[in-house]
């Protein structure tokens, strides 16, 4: 057998002229949790939709355990799925919500019982079986329809922007919770989410999406440190998007010439084929720059002057916006831990930003 959990064979879908999913091939393995990650019409839930059976494909096919299940119900998938809204029913108890799928199959309700009491301890919640919905928070009722879900042992439990209607600590609280149930079940997860950093916190690999098709399929790590396009740079995470001209070619590093204050630099190529004299975008997290006053040299290879724009404490970061002189370029951005003792710098004063080209990355137009 493939240790492939989900096979996705040049997947479509079309409304009309409008290409909602454009052939698609995707492998997912057993026990992996992957992230559906793009904005709004991206196609991820498209995608989603089509491996659930919501919907039709107009070509291609879906394989769960090696089993073609492309025009299959619902029903017949071995799939669970769990959405933002709950969809509990709020004239049953939360066991009976639980047990309802196993009653569905057949299940002997003293067995349903014990399960659905299983499935309570795993999200641990097991003292509130008598309770109706309404009677638990919004938290709470996510781990109800979560533990619904898994009560059946699916093959693959499919999850629809489940966490979109809490707020920002239940969020955190909840991707903690699926993390651990992840961890102790070892199902195949398959996720959707617009949201960057649940993706990068939840999952082991992310399929980001961009107009109906995969634009980049990789570990968080792969995605935020090697970008392969600019979509992807610019999508996830916060970055500085400098152009520039490759000069030197030795290996995986380049020497860019940027077109911010003519400086020269060292970056790694983002796995792309570059040549001499091709046109690149220069990709600079801000929290990989160091700022300092510009009268000092930078400590690590290339350096840009800016004046001061603007500082902003976000919490546990401190922003520095920097104008560096270029005609309608984006202020640089430069981050680092707040802290009460960092130097203190004033609206327009004078900065050199520098970096190390380990963490500069070229990426071909």
């Amino acid at each position: 057998m493939s240790s492939s959990n989900l096979q996705i064979s040049g997947l479509g879908k079309r409304y009309g002229d409008f290409v909602a999913l454009a052939p698609t091939h995707l492998d997912v393995a057993r026990g992996e949790f992957l992230t559906l990650l793009g904005p709004s019409g991206s196609g991820k839930t498209t995608l989603l939709s089509l491996i659930a059976g919501l919907a039709r494909p107009d070509e291609g096919r879906v394989l769960i355990d090696g089993h073609d299940v492309t025009h299959g119900a619902p029903y017949e998938r071995d799939i669970g799925m769990v959405f933002q809204n709950y969809a509990l029913f709020p004239h049953m108890t939360i066991l009976e919500n639980i047990a309802f799928p196993l009653k569905m199959r057949k299940v002997p309700a003293a067995e349903a019982k014990r399960r659905a009491q299983e499935a309570l301890d795993m999200v641990r919640l097991p003292q509130v079986g008598a309770r109706l919905p309404r009677e638990l928070s919004g938290g709470q009722q996510q781990r109800i329809a979560l533990a619904r879900c898994m009560v059946y042992r699916p093959a693959i439990i499919l999850m629809d922007e489940p966490l979109g209607a809490l707020d920002k600590k239940l969020r955190d609280q909840m991707q903690l919770e699926i993390k651990r149930i992840h961890r102790e079940l070892g199902t195949t997860i398959v996720y959707v989410t617009h949201d960057q950093e649940e993706a990068m916190t939840m999952s082991d690999r992310i399929c980001l999406m961009n107009g109906g098709a995969i634009e980049q399929l990789g570990t968080p790590a792969d995605l935020y440190f090697r970008p392969r396009t600019l979509f992807v740079a610019d999508f996830l995470g916060e970055s500085n998007l400098l152009p520039g001209e490759v000069t030197a070619v030795n290996g995986d590093t380049l020497t860019v010439k940027l077109a911010h204050q003519g400086v020269t630099g060292q970056a790694l190529s983002n796995g792309a084929a570059i040549r001499v004299g091709q046109k690149v975008t220069l990709m600079l997290r801000p929290q990989n720059l160091q700022a300092g006053p510009a009268a000092a040299p930078g400590p690590n290879g290339p350096a840009l002057t800016g004046k001061l724009l603007d500082v902003m404490v976000t919490g546990s970061l401190t922003k520095l916006y920097l104008d560096t002189g270029v005609p309608d370029s984006a202020p640089v951005v430069v981050a680092y831990p707040t802290r009460r003792e960092a130097e203190q710098y004033a609206i327009g004063q004078p900065l050199s930003v520098s970096w190390q080209a380990a963490d500069a990355v070229a990426i071909a137009e």
